[in-house]
């Protein structure tokens, strides 16, 4: 990365100031400003999340808002109520609290004489959900967001479930957050009331995950923050961006789709990353790209980025599979519209004999076969979004085909190129009354590896809506459609394609609640592959530029990261364990004269084949020191599962220096709802 540090404008920075809601709760905010805005008021871009804005994103935050502001921008980055330096509490996720706060701080800007009125929100994550949520408000400040890797669906395409399934993914965001909540503020920022801040959200922030294990339908829960209820609602200009590796880029087909306001999709093979930081790569210069939007919107320039393409995305060349990538190879492809006229759905019919076959290809006759897959089938299957931690992507999937049903197609006799989301439909017949089914899709080499490229998950009982999901019938047939996840793939000449079947997918999603045998009938299933001819006018796009970014801060590593994945088969005791580290190690800023550190362990387990012996547990511990000042935070989630019930048990325990000072268990019992 080009590091930038000279610049248009000086920058002034202000490590803190407070923001007032109406109720007196103020919240924290560290603020970049172009030299002279007082006198001569300039834009403001807002990026408003949890994460601790004094230290976790600290040097991220410099980059990029000390970057805006050498170009003319204010950058003005706020912690949410009961997070970093903020004073209240905070009890989950998009609460209306949340919003209204939001309106607060977008009203506060407009106030300031650094500040011309006009704002526009950027953020990655928590920070683009919330700026498609505050659009939808219309407050009359904000003129256009930049929302990255977020979603307009969060029943039907976050990190809680996966068409009806329950993810892995629902428990490892919980903890990252039941950790986060525990945190206490910097005394040298809040003073003498960081303990009474502190202990309030060691009180009031509660056990989210129990909160989202209640509500298993798309109820009022989910359509709250969901701004797929209304896409109308949003009037302002949108660029939505995310990558094939990261769990979100299904949502930039539908806000492209939806929107009728000015919008832009950029979609990267990065991971949940923002993009001048993208792996896998190639990085590009997003801020530059960021600054065209600002610069259109903001200060009605003519960059002409509205007279280009609608969508842009990278074409995927194959590469064979392993769990990180420090590139993938591909070209930047575009469309001028979303849903593309150009886009062209071929059929492949799943045929006996294990046999997926073109449309030219003579069908044979119907085959029926019972399936029943292992129940950790799914060991090797990577994370539901990768957050650049690797090793986390897909294994070679033929670990995971043996225990699945695979259709093979013959080999390629030209290339192919998918953009768009496949479909399987399956004809299919279940022995319970909840059930799952997992599909992947696969590219096979000449050497028979297996790189899946895209996969999809589906409970049945949500085959025709998520809202009213009904149980199956044992012995009836139904016709099923899972759709996949988007993808732009290219499957070289020579290759195959296969597509996986099976009744499980742990621990990427959790298990059916009893075992479960499917009959798959052949003469209904399909695949439906969008698929897109090469264009030369792609050669034509504009280049992106090299990533550039203000200098970071620099940190003294106390003690070096560590990321790792294990699977663990104890083949004595027939239990098998899938281990993930995410340790960030020990770090000291130099700047405000703290050292923190954090580390994540997650344990996935199963013995055999029985249901009941499922269990995800997490381990998470953070802390802070500064001279004699020292804090840590443990927190520890255990769940487990019956055929009727989820078992909920957690630990949150606070320390100053080596004394204990606050301790909270938590045990529940919630009843399954047809998951």
């Amino acid at each position: 990365m080009k590091i930038v540090r000279t610049f248009k404008h000086e920058v002034v920075e202000h490590e803190h100031l407070w923001i007032p809601m109406a109720d007196g709760v103020r919240l924290a905010a560290r603020l970049w400003l172009p030299a002279g805005a007082e006198q001569d008021p300039v834009p403001a871009i807002l990026e408003y999340i949890p994460y601790r804005k004094r230290d976790s994103t600290r040097s991220r935050d410099t980059q990029i808002y000390t970057y805006f502001a050498g170009n003319g921008y204010a950058g003005l980055r706020v912690d949410l109520r009961g997070s970093g330096d903020s004073e209240g509490v905070l009890r989950d996720e998009y609460l209306q609290q949340e919003l209204d706060d939001g309106l607060a701080i977008l009203q506060w800007l407009e106030q300031q004489p650094w500040c011309n009125g006009r704002v526009g929100i950027m953020g990655i994550s928590w920070g683009g959900f919330n700026g498609l949520q505050l659009a939808a408000l219309r407050p009359p400040q904000l003129q256009a967001i930049i929302t990255a890797s977020s979603t307009d669906d969060r029943f039907a395409d976050d990190v809680h479930q996966m068409g009806g399934c329950l993810l892995g993914d629902n428990l490892s965001w919980a903890s990252t957050m039941f950790s986060y909540n525990s945190c206490p503020p910097d005394p040298a920022t809040v003073g003498e009331q960081w303990r009474e801040l502190w202990f309030e959200r060691l009180r009031g922030s509660g056990l989210w995950l129990e909160q989202w294990l209640r509500h298993q339908r798309r109820d009022a829960y989910w359509q709250h923050g969901s701004v797929c209820e209304d896409y109308a609602a949003i009037q302002c200009p949108v660029l939505a961006v995310s990558g094939w590796a990261d769990g979100y880029s299904n949502a930039v087909f539908r806000l492209l789709a939806g929107l009728s306001s000015p919008r832009k999709g950029l979609i990267g093979p990065w991971g949940h990353k923002y993009p001048h930081v993208g792996v896998p790569g190639p990085a590009i210069g997003f801020l530059q790209e960021a600054l065209r939007w600002w610069d259109t919107w903001l200060k009605d320039r003519d960059t002409g980025v509205m007279a280009e393409p609608m969508l842009r995305v990278w074409m995927q060349e194959s590469v064979p599979p392993t769990t990180s990538y420090a590139c993938r190879p591909g070209r930047w492809v575009a469309e001028p519209s979303w849903p593309s006229a150009r886009i062209t759905t071929r059929e492949y019919a799943m045929a006996p004999a294990r046999m997926l076959l073109a449309p030219h290809e003579q069908r044979l006759g119907e085959e029926c076969c019972h399936l029943q897959s292992p129940l950790g089938l799914g060991l090797f299957a990577g994370k539901w979004c990768s957050y650049a931690a690797a090793p986390d992507l897909p294994h070679d999937q033929r670990q995971e085909d043996g225990g699945a049903r695979v259709y093979d197609s013959g080999p390629l006799s030209e290339a192919l190129e998918i953009l768009g989301a496949p479909v399987v439909e399956l004809e299919l017949e279940a022995d319970q009354a909840v059930a799952m089914v997992a599909v992947r899709l696969s590219d096979i080499d000449g050497e028979d590896k297996a790189t899946r490229i895209s996969y999809g998950l589906l409970n049945l009982t949500h085959r025709d809506s998520h809202e009213h999901p009904q149980p199956l019938e044992p012995g009836r047939r139904y016709l099923v459609k899972v759709v996949l996840n988007h993808v732009a793939q290219v499957i070289p000449a020579g290759h195959r394609l296969r597509v996986a079947v099976s009744t499980s997918y742990w621990p990427m999603a959790w298990p059916a609640p009893t075992p479960v045998g499917l009959m798959l009938y052949t003469k209904n299933s399909r695949l439906l592959l969008p698929t897109r001819k090469p264009r030369s006018a792609d050669l034509g796009l504009r280049p992106f530029e090299p990533p550039e970014a203000a200098p970071p801060l620099r940190m003294e590593v106390l003690s070096p990261e560590h990321h790792n994945w294990r699977v663990i088969r104890d083949l004595a005791a027939d239990v098998s364990t899938l281990e993930v580290v995410n340790d960030s190690g020990r770090h000291y800023i130099k700047e405000i004269d703290l050292a923190i550190g954090r580390t994540a362990k997650e344990w996935y387990t199963y013995q055999g084949d029985d249901f009941n012996s499922v269990r995800g547990e997490t381990l998470w511990e953070r802390s802070f020191s500064r001279g004699s000042w020292s804090v840590r935070t443990v927190t520890r989630t255990v769940l487990t599962s019956s055929a009727d019930h989820f078992y909920l048990r957690a630990e949150l325990d606070a320390y100053e220096g080596d004394k204990r000072v606050y301790s909270e268990n938590w045990d529940r019992v919630i009843p399954r709802d047809l998951l």
